[in-house]
């Protein structure tokens, strides 16, 4: 009889275990995914943070502190490419990379790092290419950090970043 129970325990031990792997193999619900084909073979891809926040609290300047780099959600986007793109007049071999947002009260500059370090620890020794991001006002404030690409033209894809009433926008050109 004590040998039956000590089987069932660990049985129990080992299937706890391997619940929880998988549920820390999957997505959660806080990140997304974005992507950016260029052809058949070749992508742009990035993945964020989702946050949400209250759109009666200022969070830009206050929460979030203009001038200084930011990490969504406390992780820095990240972006797989596996084809060569330029960006700012800056050459993105294929690889993997992470960006930040640094944020003013009229622009965001995007900032792309050679570091692979998901910490949320900003390196501006890591730093590759900064480029002032176009910047608009959105006309419905959304209630969360979100990001998205959309093509603006062959090989041209733009990724645009929104939050709350701002909206601000780069584009990555594939070489």
């Amino acid at each position: 009889m004590l040998r039956l129970s000590s089987v069932f325990v660990v049985l129990i031990v080992l299937i706890s275990a391997f619940l929880t792997c998988a549920a820390l193999g999957q997505n959660t619900p806080s990140s997304a995914t974005v992507t950016c084909s260029f052809d058949a073979d070749r992508e742009l891809t990035a993945d964020y943070q989702k946050i949400s926040f209250n759109l009666k609290k200022p969070m830009l300047g206050d929460e979030i502190p203009y001038g200084k780099a930011w990490a969504p959600g406390g992780k820095p986007l990240t972006l797989f490419t596996n084809s060569n793109v330029e960006i700012g007049g800056k050459m993105l071999p294929v690889g993997a990379y992470t960006m930040f947002v640094l944020p003013t009260p009229k622009r965001w500059t995007l900032i792309i790092s050679k570091s692979t370090d998901l910490t949320g620890r900003y390196d501006e020794h890591q730093d590759l290419v900064r480029v002032a991001m176009e910047s608009g006002e959105v006309p419905m404030p959304e209630p969360q950090f979100s990001a998205s690409f959309a093509h603006v033209a062959p090989n041209q894809c733009s990724l645009r970043l929104v939050m709350a009433k701002s909206g601000n926008w780069v584009t990555f050109e594939r070489k």
